[in-house]
């Protein structure tokens, strides 16, 4: 069965509460290739904390759903939160932000999954919590445009086995895929159905090439391996580097819009949700590596993932700030 009601994109993933740690009193500890850093904090110490940001609702999923909205599409989001106070706040939240939750399940004595981030100069390491559940997708699937599938709690096979029939039966929907944490280490023996159906398939470098045995390995190998499992479109973020795309003709690299970031925690998934509204609105491979440049760009301003994705109207001010800054064709 499908639902009456159709949106351009439906984001599948666990929804989780974000706790923010600014902390002052650590090191960084880097290894020769300067790519390969620990976080120090003194052992069995009392840390201060300059400030506490808890945020109500992220994850990647809820992140790519409030940009979607943002940027003027129809967004809903399935999802899971517990039956506490902070699933109760997730849920006002992206309501607040015109994201549909009508398909978000609460999950009856269960608590919401919650993510602690220790940020530090810019950077941030997440320690994070995914409740155990029981992953399914509804009955009644909302219709969209696009499905954009990322982060999970573990047990999400029944999950994945669901959406794939449900992609194949309806070919024409957009298939945006960017796997989490628990995803990327079932290995890509278990992700090879998952790219093969997917429009696009987004991850950072250091990810793909753990999915590619753990070394390192050039960026148009990357891509190319990457498309030649099937997916039509594949996005590498590769941090101040920029990003690359390859749509199976042309490879593009797209160099970062200048400035200082403030805090990094949802850069990822403005890019990668930025890259697929720009496709749902018919943009070009080239003119969607700006989009989502853009996306991450504003979002790295302020604390968090969500407080600065931009809408419509500030989007398109970035792309003329930076009109200069173009993907450059490899």
């Amino acid at each position: 069965m499908t639902a009456k009601k159709t949106f351009d994109i439906l984001c599948i993933g666990e929804s989780l509460r974000d706790i923010f740690y600014m902390i002052n009193e650590a090191t960084v500890s880097c290894s020769i290739h300067k790519d390969q850093c620990l976080l120090c904090l003194e052992y069995a110490e009392k840390i201060p904390v300059k400030d506490v940001v808890k945020i109500p609702a992220a994850g990647n999923a809820a992140n790519a759903a409030v940009s979607a909205a943002r940027l003027n599409l129809k967004s809903a989001l399935i999802s899971w939160a517990g039956d506490d106070p902070a699933g109760n706040d997730l849920k006002k939240h992206l309501k607040s932000e015109k994201v549909d939750v009508s398909a978000l399940c609460t999950c009856s004595k269960q608590q919401t999954s919650e993510a602690t981030l220790l940020s530090f100069k810019g950077e941030r390491t997440q320690l994070l919590f995914f409740k155990p559940r029981k992953y399914f997708l509804p009955k009644t699937i909302p219709q969209s445009r696009c499905i954009y599938y990322s982060a999970m709690g573990d047990n999400f096979n029944k999950l994945d086995n669901q959406l794939k029939i449900h992609l194949k039966k309806n070919s024409k929907t957009i298939f945006s895929f960017q796997p989490g944490t628990t995803h990327l280490r079932k290995g890509l023996k278990y992700l090879k159905p998952l790219i093969a159906l997917s429009n696009i398939f987004i991850l950072n470098k250091e990810e793909a090439n753990s999915l590619l045995d753990g070394e390192q390995k050039p960026t148009l190998y990357i891509l190319e391996k990457f498309h030649k499992l099937g997916a039509k479109n594949v996005v590498i973020t590769d941090g101040k580097n920029g990003a690359h795309a390859f749509d199976g003709n042309d490879h593009w690299h797209m160099p970062i819009f200048p400035g200082e970031a403030h805090e990094r925690t949802g850069a990822g998934d403005a890019m990668a949700s930025g890259f697929t509204c720009a496709i749902l609105e018919n943009k070009t491979v080239p003119e969607a590596l700006r989009w989502g440049t853009a996306n991450s760009w504003s979002v790295i301003q302020k604390i968090g993932p969500q407080k600065s994705l931009p809408n419509k109207l500030l989007l398109n001010k970035i792309l003329t700030k930076f009109k200069s800054i173009q993907p450059i064709k490899i």
